[in-house]
């Protein structure tokens, strides 16, 4: 579907004169353009379609986004030398005050200043990438401890929750929708073999054991985005940030920038995770956060990543026997690919299980 992009731009309150708008990234929920502006001293935007099927309140969405990217822009600017509009996204208001505008389709849209001279990775290929990776989770995480205010809404209700997702998974598995459950029986027992050693971290926090906390909870590596130089720069994709344990940001880094592999590999040979960047990224991401961690929470981030890339893959694996209805796929067996490479990556995870115990131990 097309759209009128410079109308759209031009709802907000943008520095600049709209040039041109192509589609921009690759991500699986919102539709997203950057907007060349004509002027060279000016900013360019991306401007994004948002998918109010999965996020069904825009204004607490956008609420979230606001009062986060006002804290972390608060703290960076008592921070010598920070370069703000590229260490924190800036949401653009529209002209009317709110950060979103509906269309005359009943579209949602949003726009922010466009982080120019940036590097993001679907894959990582050096501990150094890892390192800062980890450092920018890390920041991210520790500057976010002292946010005032109430606690942020939940914009999808039990995201990470581990127990949900399997009780959605089991009943879509009972249910049949699409004639698939039969192709998938050999997943099916992975996922439910594991089923119940996955839910230690939601007894700890019922336990009260560790807390909850604002947390990003989508903080796979091309989230992150790293300056010219390789350097930790910003998080980005902020839809998800609302109360979490910080297994799900340290799990869910994990399972992209130490994975060997894409997330959607079909060759599962090539599948495992890298000890070496799982070492540099918890040094990084430990570098920002030991001072603010408990000590149980830091005791459970070795089995962080497993719980998140099995979490992962019962999402993937849900689609799919439902009939692919959340995530964006490029060809109808893609969730079924993504499922199986994200099963395959939590059994290297298992197999080097006690090898990231020691390296965590030693950083903590």
């Amino acid at each position: 579907m097309s759209y009128d992009l410079k109308n759209i731009f031009e709802y907000f309150n943008a520095d600049g004169t709209f040039l041109r708008g192509e589609p921009f990234g690759n991500g699986h929920i919102h539709d997203t353009f950057r907007i060349e502006t004509k002027e060279e001293d000016k900013d360019d935007y991306i401007l994004q379609k948002l998918n109010n099927r999965i996020f069904r309140n825009i204004p607490e969405l956008q609420s979230n986004i606001e009062r986060v990217t006002v804290h972390l822009r608060n703290k960076l600017s008592n921070i010598p030398h920070s370069d703000i509009n590229r260490e924190c996204l800036k949401l653009i208001p529209s002209h009317d005050g709110r950060t979103w505008i509906s269309d005359r389709d009943g579209n949602f849209w949003r726009m922010y200043i466009f982080i120019s001279n940036h590097h993001s990775y679907n894959n990582v290929d050096t501990p150094d990438k890892a390192f800062e990776g980890g450092k920018a989770i890390g920041r991210f995480q520790a500057m976010l401890s002292d946010m005032p205010g109430g606690p942020l809404f939940e914009t999808i209700p039990w995201f990470h929750n581990i127990e949900r997702r399997l009780e959605t998974f089991m009943e879509k598995v009972r249910e049949n929708p699409v004639n698939r459950v039969d192709t998938v029986r050999k997943e099916i027992e992975q996922v439910v073999e594991r089923s119940d050693a996955m839910k230690i971290i939601l007894r700890l926090g019922e336990a009260g054991k560790i807390p909850l906390r604002i947390t990003h909870n989508d903080t796979k590596f091309n989230n992150i985005l790293l300056d010219e130089n390789d350097k930790a720069l910003c998080v980005i994709d902020l839809d998800t940030v609302m109360p979490g344990y910080i297994h799900y940001d340290f799990g869910d880094a994990i399972r992209t920038a130490a994975n060997t592999a894409s997330e959607d590999e079909d060759d599962l040979t090539r599948v495992r995770m890298d000890i070496n960047l799982f070492k540099a990224y918890s040094e990084g991401y430990l570098s920002e956060t030991v001072e603010t961690l408990n000590k149980v929470e830091m005791e459970y981030l070795a089995f962080a990543p497993r719980l998140i890339t099995y979490t992962i893959a019962v999402r993937f694996l849900t689609d799919f026997i439902d009939g692919d209805n959340y995530f964006k796929i490029h060809h109808k067996l893609h969730n079924l690919q993504r499922a199986r490479a994200q099963l395959r990556l939590v059994m290297s995870m298992e197999e080097q299980y006690e090898e990231m115990r020691k390296i965590i131990s030693k950083l903590t």
